[in-house]
């Protein structure tokens, strides 16, 4: 499956490093080398005819943009590190609509109002577990608020955005964005979940996560978080626009925005987790700002013209 990424130029030190890391020939015959399969630092050195310390430090740029994901293996002497590609293709917004507004809502992600959860399950802050694992009435904790990082096995949680700039504007788009992937008890990198958002109620795409993603450190976790647990995710993005719903670009249903009833109350509902009738039933890990590899909680975006 093609992995896609949407960037536009508020993620401006994201798109700054994918520059830096583009801008290199022998970086780009690295991305080339692990178009067909992975390679550890060695033999991409030895294809590329650069000594192992070099391609060592061209390996990093290209981690540190998000291009690659790199994991380290046990060898006959030590470890090695195996690096494959984290995404096939971007698409980089260069421009910004004229006459538009656009309101961005962060929502941490211990603010649900509602949830289903089944274990696995837990939720941790930037300094600890919040309550015991894989009991789902922990999920009433009050310290819920301060959640980095929760997951669950099967279930749901949802959410509630103020809605209140829609009385007096005329909406032309709205995106959701959430750094998720599957769930399994430790990381397993052969583990798929289908994760559904549902925006009041009504299916809005389903995202076919892979993996219950780890072999690295996630770019923003802790270093007390163990090393066999889940790291990171993917950054996800589902848009509601006239013509329907998408997902990363891709047109995955024919609901526009009418179809939402976006004012009807004095909220809009957002639930994310896994259908009950889901081909793979992997469960869900919800980063928020402060895990995994992008520093946000769950963005909601609305333009207006």
């Amino acid at each position: 499956m093609e992995r896609t990424e949407n960037l536009n130029f508020n993620q401006t030190d994201r798109v700054a490093a994918i520059g830096k890391a583009l801008s290199s020939e022998i970086r780009i015959q690295i991305l080339e080398a692990l178009e067909e399969q992975e390679h550890n630092v060695n033999e991409l050195a030895e294809l590329l005819e650069l000594p192992a310390s070099s391609t060592a430090m061209h390996v990093r740029v290209l981690e540190e943009a998000g291009l690659i994901e790199t994991e380290l293996r046990a060898a006959v002497r030590g470890s090695m590190k195996m690096c494959r590609k984290s995404v096939d293709s971007l698409m980089i917004q260069l421009r910004k609509e004229k006459d538009e507004k656009v309101e961005k809502i962060s929502m941490p992600i211990g603010n649900y109002v509602d949830y289903h959860v089944e274990p696995t399950c837990g939720i941790v802050s930037g300094d600890g577990h919040i309550d015991m694992e894989d009991e789902p009435a922990v999920f009433y904790n009050p310290r819920r608020v301060e959640a980095k990082l929760l997951w669950f096995g099967n279930g749901y949680l949802e959410y509630r955005f103020s809605n209140a700039s829609l009385k007096k504007n005329t909406l032309r788009k709205l995106e959701i964005s959430a750094e998720v992937c599957a769930e399994d008890h430790e990381y397993n990198m052969d583990y798929p979940s289908d994760i559904t958002v549902w925006v009041n109620e009504i299916e809005a795409g389903t995202y076919e996560c892979p993996s219950d993603f780890g072999g690295r450190k996630g770019r923003l976790t802790p270093n007390w978080w163990p090393e066999q647990n889940t790291q990171y995710g993917e950054l996800k993005t589902w848009c509601l626009k006239k013509d329907g719903t998408y997902l990363d670009g891709k047109k995955v249903t024919e609901y526009g925005l009418a179809e939402f009833k976006l004012e009807e109350q004095e909220y809009i509902s957002v639930r994310i987790g896994v259908k009950e009738d889901a081909v793979h039933k992997g469960g869900m890990n919800l980063f928020g700002n402060g895990f995994g590899d992008y520093p946000q909680d769950i963005v909601m975006k609305m333009w207006f013209s």
